[in-house]
């Protein structure tokens, strides 16, 4: 009777090292992680950014008419008193939208136009015509949003 020798587990035999596929999956896993945070991040910021420059058109729509007087005869300035929410309302656009503008560089020009309009709101220059042309940009910015 011949007898067969049957090696014992782990003696004279060699597994392959599992050790390059743990630090390739960890190494997955990691950048993996880091390109989503980076993803989550920026989408929250234009995110915000947007809700923000939405809110400043909202705000700007709830001021109501602004008087126009640029036509009124020189000289001849009529006196227009607004009731203090619609300087909170212009208040509230004008910092929504310069917030916008910091989150997003995209947003700049509307918070530049709106700032235009609180200027010549909160100086009650209702004929300026800067301010009257800053008031139709921010309109026509905000219809784009």
């Amino acid at each position: 009777m011949q007898q067969t020798l049957v090696p014992e587990a782990g003696v004279g035999t060699t597994e392959p090292s599992r050790r390059p596929q743990v630090l390739t999956a960890v190494a997955g896993f990691v950048i993996g992680a880091s390109v989503i945070g980076m993803l989550w991040a920026l989408s929250g910021v234009n995110a915000g950014a947007l809700e923000d420059a939405q809110d400043a058109c909202q705000a700007l729509a709830r001021v109501g008419t602004i008087p126009d007087t640029t036509d009124s005869a020189p000289g001849e300035r009529p006196v227009a008193v607004l009731a203090p929410e619609i300087l909170h309302r212009m208040t509230a656009a004008r910092e929504l939208s310069a917030a916008a503008a910091a989150a997003n560089d995209t947003y700049r020009p509307l918070a530049e136009h709106i700032d235009g309009v609180s200027r010549m709101v909160f100086s009650l220059h209702f004929n300026q015509i800067s301010g009257q042309r800053h008031l139709a940009q921010a309109e026509q910015l905000c219809t784009q949003l």
